[in-house]
């Protein structure tokens, strides 16, 4: 005789996605929550650096007194944050330079939340002009990447296309981002957004992710351009470590 305790059940009449009916969903996230005490409504530009090598230039040339706000994902835990900015944080600071505004996001955006991160950074803000830089992905890109390549490549809201001030070009010298090819994560939203609120704004991705002396180059000129007050001696220095310095960092997160 079969022991129903004992022995396996038989197989359910029901596909999985039928039963899946009967489970209730799971929780919704709370918001993402900036804190900005002293927002910038109209800066001139609003800098978001996303990649590994636009975080770790704008670090080394940021003043100390820079740092203004915040923003808080709740499902990313605070514990090991130090209280000064540190390139090692799981952080998103917010920073004052002159009449500009610049974002480094440090945080690793699901793509379910991209576009929450990207309402709640672009909210408070309506700069003139927009720069984000982000990283390629090999799985979106249409083409063949090797480690040892160096390419850059933007893409531009339609305004800032249409845009006939010629001051309010940038990445000139970038070509635009092969037809095929795909950007996703915080970046695409970030664009998105941009796109939607009709505000000049221009995406700059990099490859390889990690960094390198051409990304280095490039991005330190787009950075001088939009913020010709900072000071960049002594960055060329030690620049190429963003690979190693990040790299084992990971292994501890």
């Amino acid at each position: 005789m079969e022991d129903p305790i004992t022995d396996v059940a038989p197989p359910s009449r029901f596909f999985e996605e039928d039963l899946d009916i009967f489970t209730p969903p799971p929780p919704s996230l709370p918001p993402p929550l900036l804190i900005l005490p002293n927002p910038n409504p109209n800066p001139t530009h609003l800098i978001i650096a996303a990649s590994p090598p636009s975080l770790s230039l704008l670090h080394r040339v940021l003043p100390s007194d820079s740092l203004i706000g915040t923003l808080i994902l709740p499902e990313i835990p605070s514990s090991g944050t130090s209280i000064e900015p540190s390139p090692f944080d799981r952080s998103c600071n917010v920073h004052a330079v002159g009449s500009a505004v610049v974002v480094l996001a440090r945080y690793s955006v699901s793509a379910e939340r991209a576009h929450a991160v990207a309402r709640a950074l672009l909210g408070p803000f309506d700069p003139e002009r927009v720069m984000i830089f982000d990283s390629i992905r090999v799985h979106g890109f249409r083409g063949r990447l090797s480690p040892d390549d160096e390419v850059a490549y933007k893409l531009e809201t339609s305004e800032q296309r249409r845009s006939a001030d010629r001051a309010a070009k940038a990445a000139v010298g970038v070509d635009y981002l092969p037809s095929g090819s795909v950007i996703d994560g915080l970046g695409a939203a970030l664009m998105g957004r941009c796109q939607v609120r009709r505000l000049k704004a221009t995406l700059c991705v990099t490859w390889p992710e990690s960094g390198g002396r051409g990304a280095a180059a490039l991005l330190k000129d787009l950075v001088r351009e939009a913020l010709p007050g900072l000071g960049f001696g002594g960055v060329e220095e030690g620049f190429d470590l963003v690979q190693g310095v990040r790299g084992n960092f990971d292994l501890y997160t």
